[in-house]
């Protein structure tokens, strides 16, 4: 029976010129070269310039994806953007893109899950597409999360940057099978328990500051393995896959300890996984596409290939989707 599937037309991503090395952070917090490498897996991130905005990074990520993809501006009607740092507290972030683009129909709003924000816009992105209320979209992933750092506080500074990633969807039809190209499966989790490990402390109905992150390393490690397996595992019992008939596994580029903790407890093998964090760090919404743009363009990903994307953030929230590009 036909269906309707999201397809991946496109693909793009941008990264701020400025590149911070673990030797940069060193002559700022009592830290190293080695002592980051070996806890994170991180060797350099990029950091928005002064006058740069979350907006500015989703606008170029979303025109080489368009570019790629074939379509015209003119012809998307939805844009979704998955930031935790917007450029204000209102408008979107995605209406600024838009404009950018200069689209000039449709809708643009925000999804703010923080990590898991970009597995989130897919999955409402996925489902405007398959009902029909939507053609086109662009989902991206954008932040800029330099900005909300506390640069003395070694435990969170030294694993964070900024970019960002977008993808262009278009509804097409498809014959209903496990072959189908598209996304096949998304599963979107959240629990407001655990608020009070991964947080900012402060924002606009608050403190009316923007704040800074704050994090409990320990307890979120132990609570991402266990919640990112679980949903994978979800993700595939709904679509009938094992986990060995994944083709690429595309994580959100939290930790490394986290990914290989994860990999270990599905059997994922270490050429499977794609992994940026060592040049990128944790760019949260933006980990993902940001990781998909670079399998790409390292012809790791081609048609028919079957990807599996997962993220958690703070809240906390955590997801998984499946795609065949």
């Amino acid at each position: 029976m036909a269906v309707i599937r999201s397809v991946i037309r496109g693909v793009g991503a941008y990264l701020p010129k400025r590149v911070m090395t673990n030797h940069d952070l060193a002559r700022m917090v009592d830290t190293s070269d080695e002592w980051i490498k070996e806890r994170t897996g991180i060797a350099e991130r990029h950091i928005v310039a002064d006058g740069e905005f979350t907006s500015d990074l989703g606008i170029a990520a979303s025109r080489q994806a368009l570019v790629r993809s074939g379509i015209d501006p003119i012809d998307i009607d939805l844009v979704i953007c998955a930031t935790a740092t917007p450029d204000r507290t209102f408008p979107a972030t995605a209406v600024r893109i838009q404009a950018g683009l200069g689209i000039t129909k449709g809708a643009a709003f925000d999804v703010q899950a923080v990590c898991s924000g970009f597995v989130y816009a897919l999955a409402i992105a996925d489902n405007f597409l398959k009902t029909g209320q939507f053609k086109r979209a662009i989902v991206v992933g954008a932040e800029a999360f330099s900005r909300i750092l506390d640069w003395e506080d070694r435990g969170t500074c030294v694993l964070f940057g900024d970019g960002a990633g977008a993808v262009v969807l278009e509804a097409q039809s498809q014959n209903g099978s496990r072959e189908d190209r598209g996304i096949l499966a998304t599963r979107i989790r959240s629990d407001g328990r655990f608020e009070d490990l991964l947080y900012v402390d402060g924002g606009p109905g608050s403190t009316k500051t923007t704040g800074h992150l704050r994090m409990n390393g320990r307890e979120v490690f132990r609570h991402a393995v266990q919640k990112i397996s679980s949903v994978i595992e979800e993700t595939l019992v709904m679509t009938g896959y094992a986990p060995d008939e994944i083709d690429l596994y595309v994580p959100h580029q939290a930790n490394k300890r986290i990914l290989d903790g994860i990999a270990k407890r599905l059997g994922i093998p270490e050429e499977k996984v794609v992994l940026t964090l060592a040049k990128h760090g944790n760019t949260s919404a933006a980990s993902i596409p940001l990781a998909l743009n670079q399998a790409f363009e390292d012809h790791r990903i081609s048609e028919g290939k079957l990807l599996l994307m997962e993220a958690m953030g703070g809240g906390f929230t955590w997801g998984a989707a499946l795609a065949r590009w």
